[in-house]
């Protein structure tokens, strides 16, 4: 949902924008019947298949399934976050974006940004100024660093001693002091006060994608340990989401064809320093499922550099389990392994750009490491092998999302145990499904968009398929009490919808979505904007009110057959009586108001 921007401010401001505008301020869109089209941005394609409906404020590509609203689409081609997409369409609106304390997590202070960007400044100036600088030149130098890739990343220096960045930035100031403990600057002592986290170690700042600094990692110009520290977790940071250079590759390219996931800062640096300015490291973890999907928002294709080594393998394999439920196909991850002893750093710096370039050329696509790595684990040559590696693989491609590369990569499966990929299919579906505990829901399989007819679908899903289409519906619908009480599914999403509409007229199909954005109500809706409808304008109106007379009528059936069984075991109170009584002559006297 908006988080701690006002509710009613992203309606008005889904109200505001028009997405045909957004859109093709980016991408050229040319008119096509009622709609618009253009080639979709988020994946290659010949043909347009790219639809945008300035009516519903929605978008929706046929090939890839890419949807969304005016905020969705700059999220995914901007690569911005939800608020950040709300202050771009904000801006472009001439709106000022209001701020109230939220319930759900506690405001970060924009003055933590700001302490921890003076922090890098004074890391940097202690580079060219303590008296331990000559070492730490000295020891950036000999890593082959130039003075324009330590300025590109604002490398810096924290001088040896307990308290050189307290007493800069905070001189006694104890609740500066504590909100730079809060930015994980600094760690408080036993019996109170504070000293540095970061001392005699080089400085890396760690930038979001707005280019604000939110942490650091510091690393030892010795053999100490450990040799890389970190900030720990804070408001601002957060590990297992955040990837150090990614900004300053961005920054460098504009499109970025691919990008290279390393394990350090330095391994980011040294390749930069040759050329290779599309490098990214993680922090300190493995690469996990939020690091791909944000990753693959900026390119279609990763490519994940590790050592040779067992551990490097292994961190490998990790890597793979964590891309597996967000590879499809358009999206492509290979994997290259350096020789033993050798890390990007060290082997940029030994053979050059052009030849360490020309090793990811050899590096092993996704399903070669995938079916490599297990096929180490059984002997295919046998029966029993064979089998061995279905039920290795299987729990890991249920993982993967219906589509081409799924099938392809069942189809490989099948070639190595010579089985038809259509009997593979059925066993992942098994385990897809499991074993149904009480009271497990059913899982919702998502499908394209395509037209429905009337038949296909039931009231409920009529009537909020034609309130996205013309949310001015909902006046029509009389008073929302005659459903009080209807266990009819879907019902109470759409009285919901229906009370907002009624209450609040003017808001639009964009403004609809959003408001139930990341619930699972919200994903139902999705999937019915994205479909087309068979009905002309001219019907819906009529089609909305016999949906909504037919809901009643189901509503009506079903408390009275509640009512009759009942009735039936003698447990009719005299009240349910007289309802019963009342059903059975509205029924009879026909039409309902």
């Amino acid at each position: 949902m908006a988080g701690r921007i006002p509710q009613q401010f992203i309606d008005e401001l889904m109200t505001r924008i028009d997405i045909v505008e957004v859109i093709d301020a980016r991408v050229p869109l040319r008119k096509a019947g009622r709609d618009y089209m253009a080639c979709c941005p988020f994946h290659d394609e010949k043909s347009p298949s790219f639809s945008v409906s300035q009516q519903k404020q929605f978008y929706y590509c046929f090939g890839c399934g890419a949807h969304g609203t005016a905020l969705g689409f700059l999220m995914e081609y901007e690569h911005l976050d939800f608020v950040e997409a709300v202050h771009e369409l904000a801006g472009q609106a001439g709106l000022q974006v209001p701020v109230q304390a939220g319930r759900d997590a506690p405001p970060v202070s924009k003055d933590l940004y700001g302490l921890l960007e003076q922090a890098a400044n004074f890391y940097t100036r202690q580079l060219r100024e303590s008296r331990h600088a000559q070492r730490a030149g000295d020891y950036l130098k000999q890593r082959g660093l130039s003075a324009a890739i330590i300025e590109r990343y604002a490398i810096g220096f924290a001088a040896p001693g307990w308290d050189n960045l307290l007493q800069f930035l905070s001189a006694g100031n104890t609740t500066l002091q504590a909100q730079l403990a809060k930015a994980g600057m600094l760690i408080e002592k036993d019996g109170g006060g504070y000293y540095d986290r970061f001392r005699d170690r080089i400085m890396f700042p760690i930038r979001d994608q707005r280019g604000r600094v939110i942490g650091f990692g510091g690393r030892v110009l010795g053999d100490e340990t450990p040799k890389y520290l970190n900030s720990p977790e804070t408001p601002l940071f957060h590990k297992g989401r955040e990837l150090y250079g990614l900004y300053e590759a961005r920054k460098a390219t504009r499109v970025l064809e691919r990008l290279l996931v390393v394990e350090g800062y330095m391994d980011v640096v040294a390749l930069a320093q040759h050329g290779i300015h599309y490098a990214v490291a993680t922090l300190g973890t493995a690469t996990t499922r939020d690091h791909a999907e944000r990753l693959f928002r900026i390119t279609p294709t990763l490519l994940f550099c590790f050592d040779g080594d067992r551990a490097g393998r292994e961190a490998a394999w990790r890597a793979l389990e964590n891309v597996l439920p967000v590879m499809h196909e358009g999206r492509q991850a290979h994997f290259l392994f350096l020789p033993d002893g050798e890390d990007p750093d060290s082997m940029v710096r030994k053979e050059g750009s052009a030849a360490f370039e020309a090793r990811m050329t050899q590096a092993s696509s996704f399903s070669t490491f995938f079916y490599d790595n297990l096929m180490k684990k059984t002997d295919i040559s046998s029966l029993d092998g064979r089998a061995r590696l279905v039920e290795l693989a299987r729990p890991l491609l249920s993982n993967l999302s219906e589509g081409v590369f799924r099938h392809m990569m069942l189809a490989r499966l099948g070639e190595l145990v010579r089985m038809e990929p259509g009997q593979l299919t059925k066993m992942l579906k098994q385990v897809e499904s499991g074993p149904k505990r009480a009271g497990e829901k059913p899982k919702i399989q998502a499908r394209r968009a395509r037209p429905e007819s009337r038949a296909a679908k039931s009231p409920v899903r009529m009537a909020i398929a034609l309130l996205l289409q013309q949310p001015r519906l909902a006046l029509q619908a009389g008073d929302l009490n005659r459903f009080a009480g209807f266990q009819v599914p879907g019902i109470e999403l759409l009285v919901s919808l229906l009370q907002q509409l009624q209450s609040q007229p003017q808001l639009n199909s964009g403004a609809l979505l959003e408001r139930w954005r990341g619930t699972e109500d919200g994903h139902h809706l999705m999937r019915l904007a994205q479909e087309q409808h068979l009905l002309p304008e001219e019907n819906w109106e009529a089609e909305f009110c016999g949906a909504l007379d037919n809901l009643y009528a189901q509503g009506i059936e079903q408390r009275k057959e509640n009512l009759l069984n009942k009735s039936h075991i003698g447990e009719l109170t005299p009240a349910e009586k007289l309802e019963l009584q009342g059903l059975f002559s509205l029924q009879n006297g026909g039409r309902s108001s």
